[in-house]
């Protein structure tokens, strides 16, 4: 059986090399063509010799994530949803090949195509466990973690058609990307795999992303979140909050439960953050739920004693009318609540749907048909 080299670090490939007889330098070699000149078929490696390339075939192989479907909004994102091998990892008695969904939402201009930072949305698990009540997501369960490999292939894969429009001598630039793991499931119940990814996108050797150019959100798993203030290597921190009692908490994030409201935010006063750094809420308004005057000044006095910004977002509704129960606040409440918490300096941002018509936006990926096919 071959190995499978795509998630793995440095210090990994070069175990392996020492198994197959290899000097080190060889695992070096390996790993900046796959994560620098990102080269996936072993007979482009032209840093190896050519009889070396020829046995890493036998030995080795270098799986992406597969393009089911690609979805283009009229806004320019994209939604692709990728079909994923069989693993052993984490069994489930469900499906083991699943899909899964990564959105693309480029920051362009009509004459300068990607010119800018795109933004790519990945998923770390297929489907969720989490049941946020107002998330499509939660509709499909939990599938299973994805590895490493899998969570990284989707960034080289989505980012593939990118870099194929570059001079040969421009492979290895990273295009200007920010990366948010605000995909299908929940980052910090995979957590070894998602850390693991995370070392491979900010190695300075490897993809060399920036920390602050990298986002994890979670619904609030707090030893997840004490886990990560003590990683060296660590993304940017976002939190779903959603409201501001534990009773509407618990309503719509049955999570809350375990990890309730006073017990998450302590941890959150608590969290490490670096000097250029804010940590992130994230609320989702729902209409006659959580969007009032009161759940406003609520939020504002929860997250005062935090160096932070509130990122507001309009509940996008599923594929069609009804599959949940909530809609959207009108965008004169939104504004009403946006100008409560920025009363006294509190960072508060209207989030802008994108994709909202291929179900790409926030809350939306459940796998849905889309006319919207390229």
């Amino acid at each position: 059986m071959k190995t499978e080299l795509l998630g793995r670090s440095l210090s990994e490939l070069r175990e392996m090399a020492a198994g197959w007889g290899l000097e080190p330098y060889r695992a070096n070699q390996l790993y900046h063509a796959l994560y620098v000149e990102r080269r996936f078929r072993f007979a482009e490696m032209t840093n190896l010799p050519k009889a070396l390339r020829e046995r890493l075939e036998g030995l080795a192989s270098i799986t992406l994530p597969r393009i089911v479907r690609r979805y283009d909004s009229s806004d320019g994102t994209r939604r692709y949803v990728f079909g994923l091998d069989a693993t052993d990892e984490q069994p489930l008695p469900r499906p083991r090949s699943p899909q899964v969904e990564t959105v693309l939402m480029p920051d362009t201009d009509d004459a300068r195509p990607f010119a800018g930072r795109d933004t790519l949305c990945i998923s770390s698990q297929a489907g969720c466990a989490v049941d946020c009540k107002f998330c499509m997501t939660a509709t499909l369960g939990l599938l299973r973690n994805l590895t490493a490999g899998e969570i990284v292939g989707q960034v080289l894969a989505a980012l593939a058609p990118i870099q194929s429009r570059r001079a040969d001598n421009q492979r290895h630039l990273l295009p200007q990307t920010n990366i948010v793991l605000m995909g299908q499931g929940e980052p910090l119940l995979n957590y070894d795999a998602v850390m693991s990814a995370v070392r491979l996108f900010c190695d300075p050797k490897g993809m060399n992303l920036a920390q602050r150019h990298l986002t994890l959100s979670t619904s609030g798993i707090i030893p997840g979140i004490q886990r990560l203030a003590q990683e060296a290597v660590r993304p940017k921190l976002a939190v779903s909050l959603n409201a501001t009692t534990d009773e509407t908490r618990t309503r719509i994030m049955p999570v809350n439960k375990k990890y309730p409201l006073e017990r998450l935010m302590e941890v959150c006063r608590l969290y490490p953050l670096r000097s250029w750094e804010r940590l992130t809420f994230e609320y989702v308004l729902l209409e006659d739920v959580n969007d009032s005057d009161d759940d406003a000044h609520r939020l504002r006095k929860l997250v005062s004693r935090i160096r932070c910004k509130v990122n507001l977002i309009p509940f996008n509704p599923g594929p069609a009318p009804g599959t949940l129960p909530f809609k959207p606040p009108t965008p004169e409440r939104v504004a009403a609540f946006q100008k409560i918490l920025t009363l006294r300096g509190l960072l508060a941002f209207i989030r802008r749907p994108r994709g909202q018509d291929v179900q790409a936006a926030c809350g939306q990926l459940a796998l849905a048909e889309s006319a919207h096919i390229s």
